[in-house]
């Protein structure tokens, strides 16, 4: 996410500084050794009553974890790629294709004392494109609940960060689907 930000302030000042300065600038055509442009994925947190907060968190972890994909919240009457529902059963995600789907943040896990922001990272990691890796250790979300209620940690380990890069890094000159029928070129 840093990386991106700075490589954009960076070409707009770059930009800005050479209309100035009287010399026109182009733009390059896109190589596979130029950064992409993330591909965004607006999620709706409208249905998660008392989990909103603790979604927006996990939003936030993959945010900050890896830079081919962003997570958005659905402004108001947007379409979103991910519904996130509460629910009484336990933690889910049903997708339909990579970076779309429907995510429950089930109570029976919470009851049972897991944490909230730590399973909505795990279930947002299952609709970019992630398995279970249980058994597993706490320090890889994708472990779920194999790592035990005491294991708190939100974060992807660095395998799940580079298979969600390559995920979601691996089309070139592509727009951002966000929606059926709407597409966002950032």
């Amino acid at each position: 996410m840093y990386s991106r930000t700075f490589v954009h302030g960076f070409t707009a000042a770059l930009t800005a500084a050479l209309t100035l300065s009287g010399v026109q600038a182009y733009a390059a055509p896109a190589s596979g050794d130029q950064l992409l442009a993330p591909r965004v994925v607006i999620y709706d947190a409208g249905a998660s009553a008392e989990f909103k907060a603790a979604v927006d968190r996990g939003a936030a972890i993959w945010n900050e974890s890896v830079d081919a994909v962003e997570l958005r919240p659905a402004a108001a009457g947007q379409r979103a790629n991910i519904r996130i529902l509460a629910d009484n059963g336990w933690p889910r995600a049903l997708t339909t294709s990579l970076g779309n789907g429907t995510v429950y943040i089930g109570r029976e896990a919470v009851n049972e004392g897991y944490n909230t922001v730590r399973i909505s990272a795990h279930e947002l990691g299952h609709i970019l494109g992630l398995p279970d890796r249980k058994p597993g250790p706490c320090t890889s979300l994708m472990s779920g609940s194999s790592a035990g209620v005491s294991c708190t940690n939100p974060y992807p380990d660095a395998a799940e960060k580079a298979q969600v890069e390559g995920n979601f890094g691996a089309a070139t000159d592509r727009p951002t689907t966000v929606a059926r029928g709407t597409v966002i070129v950032d």
